[in-house]
């Protein structure tokens, strides 16, 4: 059996038919967005596991090879991000191995949503789309399509419901690279939304309120 990342596993109710795998950002770890379940104040009878991994520990290039919570090196500064293709595929095969746990433990896959931000998201991004089975969904928050020239799109999931969030005033990622995610996935046929939010690299209560909103329309929360 496949030995999973160390993370944090959360249930709004016994017995879950979804599942929500959520990747942080760089230099955080699975506890940073740990109080959002609570805090989306989904419905009481909603049965969801929510999992929020540990990104191993690397040496990141742009902070002087300090060792940090990483889902890969970046290499560069410049607003694009030269990255460690290798240290991101190895990353998204590691949230595989949570789709395919989750599915052992009787979840269908098209009921799995796979969430990331910042670098979560752009690890978030290469696992959904590329992934052969159905998913439910895909919410990238503040972060951008690492590798939108050499990803493998699978058209499984050519009808996946994706939500990009991004802060107007981000001075880590650009909001002009998620409005650029937006508008490529748009310009294939996926069914994206887009949404702005007055905050710079985070998340805030209005954004919460709308994740709460698009996890109720995936997941067909009555």
């Amino acid at each position: 059996m496949t030995e999973l990342l160390a993370h944090v596993e959360l249930e709004t109710n016994p017995n879950p038919d979804a599942s929500v795998i959520w990747l942080h950002g760089l230099g955080a770890d699975g506890h940073d967005f740990e109080p959002i379940v609570a805090q989306l104040h989904l419905p009481s009878d909603a049965a969801i596991r929510f999992i929020f991994p540990h990104a191993p520990s690397l040496p990141v290039t742009i902070n002087n090879g300090m060792v940090m919570p990483a889902w890969y090196d970046i290499v560069e500064m410049n607003i694009d991000r030269k990255i460690d293709d290798v240290q991101l595929k190895k990353s998204v095969n590691a949230v595989i191995d949570f789709i395919h746990n989750e599915i052992s433990r009787g979840i269908a896959s098209d009921r799995i949503i796979i969430a990331g931000f910042s670098q979560g998201g752009a690890v978030a991004f290469e696992t959904a789309l590329a992934f052969p089975q159905k998913l439910a969904g895909l919410l990238a928050l503040s972060t951008y399509f690492a590798t939108k020239d050499s990803i493998q799109y699978h058209p499984t999931n050519q009808n996946l419901p994706i939500a990009i969030h991004h802060g107007e005033f981000d001075p880590i990622v650009p909001m002009r690279l998620g409005e650029a995610s937006f508008a490529l996935l748009s310009s294939k046929g996926y069914p994206v939304e887009f949404k702005r939010y007055p905050m710079e690299h985070s998340v805030c209560r209005q954004q919460i309120a709308d994740i709460r909103q698009w996890l109720i329309t995936t997941l067909d929360i009555n």
